[in-house]
């Protein structure tokens, strides 16, 4: 019932306007013949009046035309934004925020999204520009008209990072004002707006914990278990005696270091783990970390009869990356090798330009000449607390955790950390970081 009372109000307007157009041509005419008889005056003024109705009418035509053209078309995301003022906000956004058609092409991409989406996703489908199966399924869900949506997702690399999709059709009709779109075409190609939240800090912060839960508890019981004993010890028996009390206080100072390092270590993990995820971007003169980690180990090496003999090509690039951490690096590796392989007498630490996939690295490698790790052992190294031979490394004063910090800075850096070791030959730990380029220098 309404569409016929629609049609028949459409068809008196029709009428109407044809009367109005014939009556404003009949003035037109009545104006020219009385133009110079005595009702010219009053017939000019007629005239006058059928030539603004007319220019109405087909004024009017025009419009009626031109809005009839609109929907041919596409229907924009960038044009519901109106001027390039609207993606100008849109890039002051710290989160990706991508807007599709009703095809699944991208239509607006703000600055965020780049790292994701590259630097001209415009016009690419959806699927070619994200390659990532739930967010893909969400948002196929969303296009066939489902309701909005959240949903959580992982990219493994080059570096673990977890997001969190919100996916939301667009009311096209809320933009009902804009004249001459098709109500049916707006519902057909109704845009979607995908909007991204990297949440790989908060992930990082919830396994930290558990895993601190799971492995410093156990690490931590034998050095408290320890102290305890002796101090009950002392109380007990031992108050008297000054020689017991010399030999309790030694291994519970151990213990007690022991706990320290263990700390630090985790401390340092965590630290390095949260931002894993955001590589530096300062220059770094890599043979001058090396020197100044290795002039501090000498005391250390001398001691334990070792040698520690460094070696650099000339011309050696500067290398992209944060220098107390690559420092780091080199001190966990050569202290490992003194630690492990100082039966062979001696480390040797290398610096030389590379390649890695086509591109320009620095490789270096340290190496020892000690009793070497069986080949089963060498996938496991850089988990957090995995041991060879649990009992040497306590005694040695081992936290577990050296490899698996040089492991994750390594990773910040977007190098790669590669071991090769032969029973009774030694193990060498090749590390290669990308060159500086384009970077600011290191304060």
């Amino acid at each position: 019932m309404i569409r016929e009372r629609a049609r028949d109000f459409a068809g008196r307007w029709n009428s109407t306007r044809t009367f109005v157009a014939a009556t404003a041509i009949v003035f037109l005419i009545l104006g020219a013949v009385g133009a110079l008889g005595l009702w010219s005056s009053i017939l000019a003024f007629t005239a006058l009046a059928g030539v603004a109705v007319l220019q109405s009418i087909l004024t009017g035509e025009a419009r009626s035309a031109m809005m009839r053209t609109m929907p041919q078309q596409p229907l924009s995301a960038a044009a519901l934004m109106g001027s390039g003022a609207g993606l100008a906000i849109l890039n002051e956004l710290p989160d990706p925020l991508i807007i599709l058609d009703g095809a699944g092409r991208v239509t607006l991409a703000n600055r965020a999204a780049a790292l994701i989406v590259g630097p001209s996703p415009v016009g690419k489908h959806v699927a070619t520009a994200i390659r990532n199966a739930p967010l893909i399924t969400a948002i196929e869900e969303v296009m066939r008209g489902g309701a909005a949506r959240s949903v959580e997702y992982s990219v493994p690399v080059p570096v673990e990072r977890h997001y969190n999709g919100y996916i939301s059709p667009i009311d096209i009709d809320a933009a009902s004002a804009v004249p001459g779109i098709d109500p049916a075409r707006r519902r057909r190609d109704r845009p979607v707006l995908v909007l991204l939240r990297d949440v790989t800090d908060m992930r990082r912060v919830e396994a930290m914990r558990v895993d601190f839960v799971a492995n410093a508890s156990h690490e931590l019981k034998t050095p408290l278990a320890s102290l305890s004993g002796f101090i009950d010890t002392l109380r007990g028996h031992a108050k008297d005696d000054p020689q017991a009390q010399a030999r309790f206080l030694e291994i519970m100072s151990d213990q007690a270091g022991r706990m320290r390092r263990l700390i630090e270590d985790l401390l340092s993990l965590s630290r390095i783990e949260l931002r894993e995820h955001v590589r530096p971007d300062s220059v770094v003169d890599l043979l001058g970390v090396v020197d100044d980690v290795t002039d501090g180990l000498t005391p250390l090496a001398a001691q334990n009869g070792v040698e520690i003999v460094v070696s650099a090509e000339p011309g050696l690039p500067n290398v992209r990356g944060d220098r107390d951490e690559l420092g780091q690096v080199v001190q966990n590796l050569a202290d490992n090798a003194m630690r492990y392989g100082r039966s062979g007498k001696r480390v040797e630490i290398n610096l030389a330009p590379d390649t890695k996939a086509g591109k320009p690295v620095v490789r270096l490698t340290v190496r020892d000449f000690g009793p070497g790790i069986a080949r089963e052992h060498l996938p496991r190294l850089t988990e957090r607390f995995y041991r060879v031979d649990a009992a040497a490394s306590r005694a040695k004063g081992g936290t577990g955790l050296g490899l698996a910090i040089v492991k994750h800075i390594v990773n910040r850096h977007q190098g790669t950390l590669t071991v090769d070791s032969e029973v009774g030959k030694g193990t060498v730990f090749s590390v290669l970081i990308p060159i500086a380029g384009e970077a600011k220098p290191a304060a």
